[in-house]
């Protein structure tokens, strides 16, 4: 006797299930591709959170090996000058070079910079210290004259212990000379979101 009722079955029950054989299944021969999507990728050569020994060479270093000198604040890839701001308390910037990776287990990164911050002071980076790659709210500097009409504005510790002495103290940053407050003796241009220093005259 036929039943010509079951083939109409098991064609039904095949849509219904061939989703999930399609999801435990793999085609043949690809586990090495899925793999290799999976795999991590290679530590970056001084990451953030990182350490760094001396100068010149500033390799790697584990933060507890008593060479290490500094921590890595940021590490931005590209040129310095067209990248993110260092953070406020960086104390020296690193350029580094392109590492080329012989293997996922070796560490590799582009092209960059990193921002630096010393493991124990002093801090150059720190306001008023005159140092650092950063001039910040707090910081001192004086006015360098060139011939008649030309200055220049640079940094110098505010305690008055290096070359130069203090002439003006930045008091605060603003976007615009306008938002200074009204008793700004001279605008330095200090860059990041409030590119403009407020500084008013010592003495």
């Amino acid at each position: 006797m036929r039943h010509p009722a079951l083939p109409t079955a098991l064609f039904v029950l095949a849509v219904l299930y061939a989703p999930v054989a399609l999801t435990d299944c793999h085609t043949p021969g690809h586990e090495g591709e899925r793999e290799t999507e999976a795999a991590p990728p290679p530590p970056v050569y001084l990451a953030r959170g990182s350490c760094a020994g001396p100068a010149p060479g500033h390799s790697q270093l584990d933060c507890a090996d008593p060479r290490a000198v500094a921590r890595v604040l940021a590490r931005y890839n590209g040129p310095r000058e067209s990248g993110p701001r260092c953070p406020e308390d960086t104390d020296f910037v690193l350029r580094l070079a392109p590492v080329n990776a012989g293997s996922s287990e070796e560490l590799s990164a582009p092209e960059g910079y990193a921002c630096m911050r010393a493991l124990h002071p002093p801090h150059p980076g720190d306001p008023g210290m005159g140092g650092g790659p950063l001039t910040v709210v707090g910081d001192c500097v004086y006015a360098e004259r060139r011939g008649e009409t030309q200055e220049e504005v640079k940094e110098t510790a505010c305690d008055g212990s290096q070359a130069h002495a203090p002439e003006y103290r930045i008091a605060a940053a603003a976007r615009t000379r306008d938002s200074c407050p009204k008793d700004t003796d001279l605008y330095v241009q200090i860059g990041g979101g409030t590119p403009i220093g407020c500084a008013r005259r010592l003495g």
